[in-house]
């Protein structure tokens, strides 16, 4: 689609501060880099959408934080000072009175000493700052997870927060409550006051069965276990949390008023599960000290396939809790414990060119194209440089060998180079300074640079792809290839363009034909009546996703309603503002913070997006979204259905349209708030479950004679 010229900053970046002699020391203009980083992947690792592995993020601070003290900044200007904020807007926050900092990490990496030695140093310092000769030890897996910090009054649960920025953290009790993931009430505890502090994650068996159903349903699914279970601590809607299968562990206490707790991290785990919080004590171990408890950790690397959860590292923690307060803590990590880090699995390979990617957005990526290597049960050939600033930091050269690995077991990334095994004629790759589609000058916002010409062939080419792909306008038969020759031999450059093709001029297209050429514009036809949610989503608008464009659509109800709107709040209307995006709480679009309400809105209100949806109408596209108007049936209306397996004569999607304008509702997932389980063949787990729960199963000719007969249901609204 047509999009906005982006305009310049006017303040220089990271990237170009050294050229343009802004940075004397050239170890500042590369902490800058390291900073602009950080923060960029902190915020996509609280989104749940990470773009780099774990071990690739821990390199990116331990140089910032060599760069940092060697430069002698101050606390408040490092980046690294507190862990990064995971607040959610629309959750409230909540001060944490015992701070929840982040643990050290002991983890291999080149120039690094081996973790043996590592742990063997941190444990020298803690007895020499406890003023021991030795201190026992304990040894416990270290789940990937979300941590939570859970208050007890009187023996009963009253609140659950996460830990944000280790000072101030979100409300999510509701959420904690509605998983069912830690007891209501202590077992033998009717007094007092108990902080306790634990990990909700999610198990892998339910973690899979989760993706499968999205998978099912043509949805994304989610990229690991760790993430999915943020997001999910995250609905606004706490029953979109019943019966997913999350789980919580509790790991320690962070204080108590009025309760009797044991003198040691090995009782105190034992202590806790005996008044029914859930606790791995099985898992954990005590160790006599740093060789012991290497040992330990060195022998976990193997079992952590066994386990039906994943971990990724074990933490070591000091055994005598009244160590813990003489030893203290930095502003980011406590010294009573810390991290041993499993290493990623990473393969070395030769890299054979960078080439440059322009996306629909116009940000350019450089890829790395490699000898095929195999890599967590895949062959890899491509792999992600992730951005400029971060690939003059490697320094990754062509020619180079460089160590490959997977960002949550999915996305292939170079995470480093072999600089002994540097070719001696291999050079400093040099960023291209215009656009390798178009030739257009380039821009710099933040660490990514962007080519600002909309009608960029390599900008139309992706956002064609993505508008015709099936979770936007689900153009079947529309793909890459075929795409490449609607720009390149007819010209195609607009979205709207697409419902002009007619026979004739597909059927001369390479491998098309007239009967792949009729199929192919009856599928266009049909994209005509997707709705306004599946066009905002298809348009590439910076921040709308797919459950973003669903808010818009439901909210706004057509376009010229959402356009008007968004007239208002780029003229500075008040009213507008506070509609969406007030200063405190939140607005009438769950999860619309100002700063991407104003990206949002102003794209919206830009001359190229509104001629778009001008051209879209004339077409015939539908730009509202349908409501189906409900007559509430007696037995149906305020019950709640869920759905599993094949029914005979209708599709779930067909069946759930049915029930909610009937006036019922649809779940997901069973829970003891589920009133009738509809099962078809080949029903799951959820039926399982149901029977389990002892919850009403019926078929498909019982729901039909609840909601009154069969219908014509192919008009139901998806």
């Amino acid at each position: 689609m047509p999009r906005a010229p982006r305009t310049p900053q006017a303040t220089p970046t990271a990237l170009q501060q050294p050229e343009l002699g802004l940075a004397t020391d050239p170890r500042r203009a590369e902490l800058e880099a390291l900073a602009a980083q950080i923060r960029y992947h902190e915020a996509r690792y609280r989104e749940g959408r990470p773009e780099i592995p774990d071990g690739a993020f821990d390199d990116l601070v331990d140089r910032y934080r060599e760069l940092a003290d060697a430069l002698g900044l101050e606390p408040d200007e490092r980046v690294d000072a507190l862990p990064g904020s995971d607040h959610t807007e629309g959750f409230e926050t909540v001060e944490h009175v015992v701070p929840m900092l982040s643990l050290d990490k002991i983890a291999p990496g080149p120039g690094k000493e081996s973790m043996r030695a590592q742990l063997a140093n941190w444990y020298a310092r803690r007895c020499a700052d406890a003023g021991r000769p030795s201190l026992a030890l304990v040894v416990e897996p270290k789940v990937d997870g979300v941590s939570l910090s859970v208050l007890y009054e009187g023996g009963r649960l009253a609140r659950a927060v996460t830990r944000g920025d280790g000072r101030r953290g979100d409300d999510v009790t509701r959420q904690v409550r509605a998983a069912a993931v830690l007891p209501e009430r202590l077992e033998g505890v009717d007094r007092g006051l108990l902080e306790v502090r634990g990990e909700v994650y999610w198990p892998t068996a339910s973690f899979e069965r989760h993706n499968a159903i999205l998978v099912a349903r043509g949805l994304e699914p989610l990229a690991n276990p760790r993430n999915g279970a943020a997001g999910m601590l995250k609905r606004k809607d706490p029953r979109e949390l019943e019966g997913v299968g999350l789980a919580a562990f509790a790991y320690g206490v962070a204080r108590a008023r009025g309760v009797e707790l044991p003198s040691t991290q090995w009782e105190l785990l034992q202590w806790l599960a005996e008044h029914g919080l859930p606790v791995y004590v099985e898992l954990a171990a005590r160790a006599r000290d740093a060789d012991e408890a290497a040992a330990m950790c060195e022998r976990w690397l193997a079992r952590r396939g066994e386990l039906p959860f994943e971990i990724d590292g074990l933490v070591v923690k000091i055994d005598a809790l009244d160590v813990w307060d003489r030893l203290g803590s930095t502003g980011h990590h406590p010294h009573w414990g810390i991290a041993w880090k499993f290493p990623p699995e990473r393969r070395a390979t030769r890299l054979r060119a960078i080439v440059v990617q322009v996306g629909k957005s116009g940000k350019l990526t450089p890829v790395a194209e490699l000898d095929p290597v195999a890599l967590a049960g895949t062959t890899v050939s491509r792999a992600s440089l992730h951005n400029f600033v971060e690939l003059r930091r490697k320094d990754v050269r062509v020619g180079d060998t460089v160590l490959v690995e997977k960002a949550g077991e999915i996305i292939p990334q170079v995470v480093g180079v072999l600089r002994e095994s540097r070719p001696p004629d291999a050079v400093p790759y040099e960023p291209p300074n215009r656009c390798p589609s178009c030739g257009s000058s380039l821009l710099q916002e933040e660490i990514f640079t962007f080519c600002p010409n909309p009608a960029c062939p390599a900008q139309i080419r992706e956002r064609l792809v993505h508008f015709a792909s099936r979770k936007a306008m689900d153009i079947e038969g529309m793909g890459e290839a075929l795409v490449d020759q609607l720009v390149g031999k007819l010209g195609i450059v607009s979205p709207a363009e697409i419902f002009d093709l007619d026979v004739p001029r597909l059927a001369q297209l390479d491998r098309m034909g007239e009967r792949s050429a009729r199929k192919l514009v009856a599928a266009i036809a049909a994209a005509r009546d997707r709705g306004l949610a599946r066009v905002l989503y298809a348009l590439s608008i910076r921040h709308v996703g797919e459950a973003m464009a669903a808010d818009l659509a439901r909210h706004f109800g057509t376009a010229r309603a959402l356009l008007d709107f968004a007239a208002r709040y780029v003229a500075g209307d008040p009213a507008a503002i506070a509609h969406v995006a007030p200063e405190r709480g939140t607005g009438a679009i769950p999860g619309l913070a100002r700063k991407t309400a104003d990206s949002i809105f102003a794209e919206l209100d830009s001359p190229p997006v509104r001629a778009l949806l001008a051209a879209l109408a004339e077409r015939g596209v539908r730009l509202d979204e349908s409501v189906v108007p409900i007559r509430a049936v007696e037995g149906v209306a305020g019950r709640t259905f869920v759905l599993t397996g094949t029914l005979p004569s209708m599709r779930r999607e067909q069946a759930a349209a049915r029930i909610r304008a009937a006036g019922g509702k649809v779940a997901s997932s069973v829970s003891r708030r589920t009133d009738f389980v509809v099962a078809g063949a080949d029903a799951g787990s959820k039926l399982e479950t149901a029977r389990a729960l002892g919850i009403p199963v019926i078929d498909e000719a019982r729901l039909l004679e609840m909601l009154g007969g069969p219908d014509d249901v192919s008009g139901a609204v998806r």
